[in-house]
């Protein structure tokens, strides 16, 4: 907390940091024409216009009387700075300093300069005092849009330099918001339980990384000005998407209930806020920031009046970015706000790795307690002296059949020494416990005992013993039919969502206490599926016109 109070406190003191003025520059003013009489400071342009109008395919010129205030310094030349659409020659006191782009001619077409674009003033002209600079221009590309053109001065190297290292520091935070993308997508293809909330995360990390080298990609490749506002709309639309992944990651980490109806709103706003600032892309960029906001305002607002985990500090980082976005100049703002805002995300997803290994551990000691369990649960005493009863009956009538029983015997406590340390195991070995169980129960019971099975399919696995806990209890809590028989019936069914199966039981139930879960069984069962699927999962059991029914759905 300390720690981002500080960092917060860091960036706004850098708006409060402001460059000692080079020169005072007046508005520019505009003429359509072109004749180069225009570039000197003896002529008169007091009647040119101070708004630019529509050229199409012919030059025009701009003019703006300029004051250095200092002059040429010890640290270095003086540079000019021009944001402008089109290509066009610089004069500075009437002498050509550069040209951006190649001006549109007769017989020749227009090569398109870039929008932002740097000259050094020479040293000569570089003196403090008054000054004019004339730009003279075409723009035969995107002639609609009447763009001004701002003009600033100021050290060169610091012209040149000050944006490339401002790039430098935005593209580091990008290859760190990069790695966190490709490490969490490592981690989720490779985790057995899919958390939607990771792959969010990490498409969201891998959408900011594209976001920060697109807006500071012009600072190392040329983009002509008919090609500008093509970076602008890709930043529109990566905006567009992390101000929906954003709040949907938040309402999934603290499980908001309103989730569909706060994304439904948000996505209609930021539909309507593109519909209605079309064009006005930054601006349109800031209210998309904006809607974001709220909306994992009231998704964290949420969370914490029912005291999610790390609310308070996902918080704290939204009113952070509040006050950043508020002080600091929007390029910065905006970028420094998200930073802000992922790594609150990254931080409560470090909070839900850390319950995460907390349930795992938690898991692992279930799991030794449950392979325990497995072993007891047919090795108590009670079970021992009614077996060995039984057997030493079967022997002394008829050792053939004894020794078919000791066989079954021996089988059904191989199979539970096999399957005692999985988790998971095939379902066919978990049909043959069932079935060589049913065998063993028929020598002690000395009923009939049927299995039969209907859609399995092989390769699917299920928790150790449970279907043989269910066989059970069925056996105990049943009485046989007319026919002294007890039939059991398990039937699988998949769907997309869910896989599901039925273990029904036909016989006639005994009567028991309704409300009062039977024994510890059903608490095996349910500590084995949440083990091995977590809450994905649900467990029932009733009474049915046959019998009794268990049901286990296991969602996907």
């Amino acid at each position: 907390m300390n720690r981002l109070v500080l960092l917060t406190l860091l960036l706004l003191s850098f708006s409060s940091c402001k460059t000692a003025e080079e020169a005072g520059i007046t508005d520019p003013v505009y003429q359509v024409g072109d004749d180069q009489e225009w570039a000197f400071p003896t002529h008169d342009d007091h009647k040119w216009s101070k708004n630019r109008t529509a050229v199409q395919d012919r030059i025009y010129w701009v003019r703006a009387h300029v004051e250095l205030l200092k002059g040429l310094g010890t640290d270095g030349h003086l540079g000019l700075k021009v944001n402008a659409f089109g290509a066009f020659e610089v004069y500075w006191d009437g002498q050509r300093i550069g040209q951006n782009g190649i001006l549109q001619q007769l017989g020749q077409k227009e090569v398109p300069g870039t929008e932002t674009s740097c000259f050094m003033i020479p040293d000569a002209l570089a003196g403090k005092g008054k000054h004019l600079l004339a730009i003279r221009a075409s723009q035969a590309y995107l002639s609609d849009d009447l763009r001004d053109v701002i003009l600033s001065v100021g050290n060169y190297d610091q012209l040149i330099k000050r944006p490339i290292i401002i790039a430098s520091f935005m593209n580091i935070t990008a290859g760190v918001f990069l790695i966190a993308a490709v490490y969490y997508f490592f981690i989720f293809i490779n985790s057995r339980k899919k958390d939607k909330a990771v792959l969010i995360f990490c498409i969201t990390c891998f959408i900011f990384f594209i976001l920060q080298v697109t807006e500071y990609i012009k600072v190392y490749i040329t983009i002509p000005y008919d090609h500008f506002y093509l970076r602008l709309k890709m930043i529109g639309f990566l905006t567009f998407v992390i101000a929906l992944l954003i709040p949907l990651y938040f309402s999934i980490q603290f499980q908001f209930k309103r989730k569909g109806l706060v994304l439904g709103i948000l996505g209609l706003s930021l539909l309507l806020i593109f519909n209605h600032n079309y064009g006005h892309y930054d601006l349109t960029s800031w209210y998309f920031g904006c809607a974001m906001w709220f909306a994992a305002l009231l998704i964290v607002g949420n969370a914490m009046l029912q005291k999610e985990k790390g609310a308070g500090i996902v918080m704290t980082g939204l009113l952070a970015s509040a006050l950043i976005d508020y002080f600091l100049y929007y390029d910065f703002s905006l970028y420094i706000s998200f930073n802000i805002i992922i790594l609150c995300m990254l931080y409560l997803h470090t909070i839900r790795s850390r319950d995460a290994e907390l349930e795992y551990q938690s898991a692992l000691l279930l799991s030794a307690r449950l392979q325990t369990e497995l072993l007891k649960k047919n090795i108590q005493p009670h079970f021992i002296k009614n077996t060995l009863t039984s057997l030493i009956d079967w022997i002394e009538e008829s050792p053939k059949q004894g020794v078919v029983f000791i066989q079954a015997l021996s089988a059904e406590f191989d199979l539970l020494n096999e399957m005692a340390e999985e988790t998971l195991i095939p379902i066919q070995k978990e049909i043959e416990l069932c079935k060589v169980h049913l065998k063993v129960m028929q020598f002690r019971k000395e009923l009939k005992y049927y299995w039969s099975d209907s859609g399995v399919e092989a390769s699917e696995l299920i928790p150790p013993a449970i279907l043989h806990t269910l066989l059970e209890n069925g056996i105990t809590h049943s009485k046989p039919l007319a026919d002294g028989s007890i039939r059991f019936h398990l039937s699988f069914i998949r769907y997309p969502e869910f896989k599901q199966y039925t273990l029904l039981t036909m016989a006639e139930n005994r009567e028991m206490k309704y409300g009062k879960e039977r024994g510890t069984g059903f608490k095996y069962i349910k500590a084995r599926l949440r083990e091995s699927y977590g809450a994905h999962w649900t467990f029932t059991s009733e009474a049915s016109p046959e019998g009794w029914m268990t049901t286990i759905k296991i969602n996907k």
